[in-house]
């Protein structure tokens, strides 16, 4: 029930009505406050960038291949924090450009999208914002390697106890 809502959510639901659902299966798991503080952020910043994407048909995945719509294993593709990195220069690369750069996608309808919560997520952990080349903190990417692993649970409907 949860992964038919999740997938359902993600497809074609608003971000508001996302986060809910994450927050409330969160709640069910029963998660230490640390971790519901650290994934729903997490969520929310990568949300702010693939919902747009979504709402332009312009999905894509890390490789930068067509995605044709916002499933659980797309989002979880993009909850790596390097992955994740990579995109936020992509979209802004794009915005700078008017069109959609870095990908295999070949539109000229993309319409520039807000980076400031991914932005603002990102440079809390150190990921620098300037330079692409330039790496961040092993423990950050650590970290975010175990709020995967609870999202992963969260998206494939798994509220038994982690």
């Amino acid at each position: 029930m949860i992964l038919n809502s999740m997938s359902t959510l993600l497809k074609s639901g608003e971000s508001r009505a996302i986060m809910g659902a994450i927050t409330v299966t969160l709640e069910r798991l029963d998660e230490a406050p640390f971790w519901a503080k650290k994934t729903l952020p997490y969520c929310e910043a990568i949300l702010s960038v693939l919902i747009p994407l979504r709402d332009q048909h312009l999905l894509f995945d890390p490789e930068g291949k067509v995605a044709m719509e916002l499933t659980p294993p797309l989002f979880l593709r993009w909850c790596d924090l390097m992955s994740l990195k990579t995109l936020a220069f992509t979209l802004a690369k794009s915005n700078e450009c008017g069109k959609l750069v870095r990908t295999k996608i070949k539109s000229d309808t993309y319409q520039p999208i807000d980076l400031e919560k991914l932005g603002t997520y990102l440079s809390g952990y150190t990921v620098n914002l300037i330079d692409e080349n330039l790496d961040f903190p092993i423990p950050n990417y650590n970290l975010h390697i175990g709020i995967t692993s609870l999202i992963e649970k969260i998206l494939n409907g798994n509220t038994t106890n982690v």
